[in-house]
């Protein structure tokens, strides 16, 4: 599949933007990558290839689209910004495989739109996301239970919460929902020099593999993630304390003592100390 060269150099983004009269939107987190080596990299990693559709979210001038329209069978890119649509459609006009459209994420049927574009193909998502909707964009992507693997862009902080392992600071709550639906892993850092406008912060790409089968029923997940979330509500109390604050309605402080004390763990153990499995069975316990 052969496309026609894009009719700007899309890595001089500032003269594009001089161009066509834009003005970079802080609000929707724009920092459009000025560095070709980034973009060749984030697909080099994320292992897609003709076999793969790709959605991508935020193409912002088209320099990751333009090295997925190379890589993959075809590229549904979702852009926010009415007034980057024409440039973009300017831009990947010659490109079969590259189809841009104006939408926003967090409102899009995820699963319509891979009934529409990607069958047969593997399905992965592959994006420089904006910073301001990263985590319900990635939890969006999973909710759809259409994906092989997400590949993103993130600031750095995001990535580190997202990859923490027990007792890190950085571990959280969204740490086991990340760990729960996928392996997960930061490839490399983007310093800011790499985009224009220059972000204040440092970014890293991270690839989740999803799991292809989920490790608990509906019924069972609801539990699991509802003491996940008393676990770390109050952070600084120990486990204890803190499922009694959130489970006071329907376990006594005993019972609470006795499902840890059953798990094997110690009283005094924070919610933070504890995995991913750590926490499955810990909630295997309080459905018994």
């Amino acid at each position: 599949m052969e496309n026609n060269k894009a009719p700007y150099n899309i890595y001089n983004a500032k003269k594009i933007i001089i161009e066509k009269g834009l003005k970079p939107k802080t609000i929707m987190g724009q920092n459009f990558l000025i560095d070709p080596n980034i973009p060749a990299k984030i697909v080099k990693e994320s292992g897609i290839d003709k076999s793969c559709g790709v959605l991508e979210v935020g193409p912002g001038l088209g320099a990751l689209t333009l090295e997925l329209s190379k890589a993959a069978n075809n590229v549904y890119a979702i852009e926010l910004d009415y007034y980057l649509i024409p440039v973009l459609q300017e831009i990947f006009s010659g490109y079969d495989n590259v189809k841009i459209i104006q939408g926003d994420i967090l409102n899009t049927d995820i699963n319509k739109v891979i009934a529409n574009t990607m069958s047969g193909l593997k399905k992965h998502v592959c994006a420089n996301l904006p910073y301001n909707i990263t985590t319900p964009a990635i939890t969006t992507f999973i909710e759809s239970q259409a994906f092989e693997s997400i590949t993103v862009m993130v600031q750095k902080e995001v990535a580190l919460r997202m990859c923490a392992t027990p007792g890190n600071p950085d571990y959280s709550a969204f740490t086991i929902y990340t760990n729960y639906h996928s392996n997960a892993k930061i490839l490399f850092d983007v310093p800011p020099d790499c985009f224009t406008p220059r972000p204040k912060v440092t970014s890293s790409v991270i690839k989740m593999t999803l799991r292809s089968t989920r490790l608990l029923n509906e019924k069972d997940e609801k539990t699991f993630f509802a003491v996940v979330k008393a676990a770390f509500g109050q952070r600084r109390k120990t486990l204890a304390n803190a499922l009694f604050a959130g489970f006071a309605n329907t376990h006594t402080k005993n019972e609470i003592i006795d499902i840890i004390n059953d798990c094997g763990y110690d009283i005094r153990v924070r919610g933070e100390a504890l995995s991913c499995d750590d926490f499955i069975k810990l909630s295997a316990s309080f459905m018994k």
